[in-house]
């Protein structure tokens, strides 16, 4: 994640500051008292960054970008949850020791006092809960799941619901705490109650076009008023066809590969598990549910001097090509036909490169557009020779990279060694989004 800075940052962070702001002040911090003061903070920042990143996950379509794009939003989502939980971790290990002068048995039970202390015990049954839901996303068990990982995070409603409990019992300032959670319970309903009925709209499939063996691209008509995207957004795709093996009325992301304006939203899909092989064999006829669009992976931060446009280089590989299709695509509309912007297809081999054909036939009609198709189980990995052979410039070039992780982490590194500056490299990723 760049260190670039939003209009939302100053949002997020007058949020995350405002309890300290109201309930520190109060605390005493003279004499022996200031460790116990250091705890009562640090239980502070927990919560306040526990309702923060519940905030964050309402998800609502075209706010995004007021925060650098929904991938954006959940990389501050994870290590806000993160950060919660380590906090309170210090939080108790602070009470502990501001009490361990006294005697040990007066820490112990500070941290584990009787029963009838519920409130205190209800701040233990929050910290489980979190313990629950946010340790296994934390890679210790190995790659989660996408739907496992969805359903443990339900469990962040009563976590915040006994956090609060803990806190509002406790503490002398409750309104902030009021206001904030009232907020995050807020944003986690919209997100699960009431979202799936209000913010999806309807589509219907109208074709189905085979790319591949496992890879397809859907053409979805809206019943009743659609929505309107950007070239490199994405939507998440709702399957309401009770026919399918697998994927009903699960959610997942996909690119948009359809140019800016068309009336048809298309959709690249490649299977790579149960629900998007589902995916793959669905019919015509079937409906969806579409919520979106999302992203901001070609907004380009101004890089050039002032009143130009920076060339562009694509690299796409996998089923990464797709947002490349649709900025492709929309250049035949002429909405960006002036721009000059060189593509790389990486593809394993040349079946692979489902999208390649039409790719060459949008280049010809376009001056300013070329593609170059790079098959790295013939060539191996994309060279900075190679990259140099086709487009001279690349490294003068605003970079948009899509693909797998790999294919990614390999470009990067490329990159920067060539000395194509961080915020000249745009990508994007969707795990856990």
């Amino acid at each position: 994640m760049r260190l670039k800075g939003y209009p939302g940052d100053v949002l997020l962070l007058g949020v995350f500051l405002l309890p300290v702001v109201v309930a520190v002040p109060g605390l005493p911090w003279g004499g022996q008292a200031w460790l116990y003061s250091l705890a009562e903070l640090v239980g502070v920042l927990a919560l306040s960054a526990f309702l923060l990143a519940g905030m964050l996950s309402a998800r609502i379509p075209g706010t995004d970008p007021w925060f650098g794009g929904l991938v954006r939003v959940w990389t501050i989502h994870r290590w806000l949850g993160f950060s919660a939980f380590m906090l309170v971790m210090a939080h108790v290990l602070l009470l502990a020791l501001a009490t361990l002068p006294f005697s040990i048995g007066r820490s112990i039970e500070t941290v584990f006092p009787p029963l009838s202390d519920w409130e205190v015990w209800a701040g233990w049954a929050a910290f489980v809960t979190m313990l629950i839901f946010i340790a296994p996303t934390l890679d210790f068990f190995g790659t989660l799941h996408y739907q496992h990982w969805k359903r443990l995070h339900l469990l962040s409603a009563p976590a915040l619901v006994l956090a609060l409990i803990h806190t509002l019992t406790l503490s002398s300032v409750a309104w902030v705490w009021w206001l904030l959670s009232a907020l995050a319970l807020a944003a986690i309903a919209w997100r699960k109650l009431l979202s799936p009925w209000l913010a999806r709209k309807p589509y219907v499939v109208d074709e189905v076009d085979t790319l591949a063996r496992d890879v397809v691209e859907l053409r979805l008509r809206p019943l009743g008023k659609g929505i309107r995207w950007q070239v490199g957004q994405f939507v998440y795709l709702t399957p309401m066809d009770r026919s399918l093996a697998a994927g009903y009325r699960e959610e997942h992301p996909y690119t948009i590969a359809s140019a800016a304006g068309d009336d048809e939203l298309r959709i690249g899909i490649k299977a790579v598990g149960d629900a998007t092989q589902a995916l793959v064999n669905i019919k015509p006829g079937a409906e969806v549910r579409i919520e979106g669009p999302y992203g901001t992976f070609f907004e380009t931060a101004g890089s050039g001097p002032p009143g130009s446009q920076r060339k562009q280089l694509w690299l796409g590989g996998g089923i990464g090509i797709t947002p490349f299709v649709s900025g492709a695509r929309d250049r035949m509309s002429g909405a960006a036909a002036g721009l000059d912007v060189c593509l790389f297809y990486l593809a394993n081999r040349p079946e692979r490169a489902y999208y390649l054909d039409e790719l060459v036939r949008i280049a010809e009609a376009c001056d300013t557009f070329t593609v170059f198709a790079h098959y790295m189980n013939e060539e191996g990995a994309i060279t900075r020779d190679y990259l140099a052979q086709h487009c001279p410039d690349f490294a003068e070039r605003e970079v948009y990279v899509c693909g797998p992780p790999g294919m990614i982490d390999h470009l990067q590194a490329l990159l920067r060694h060539e000395g194509v500056p961080a915020n000249r490299i745009h990508t994007e990723a969707f795990d856990f989004l």
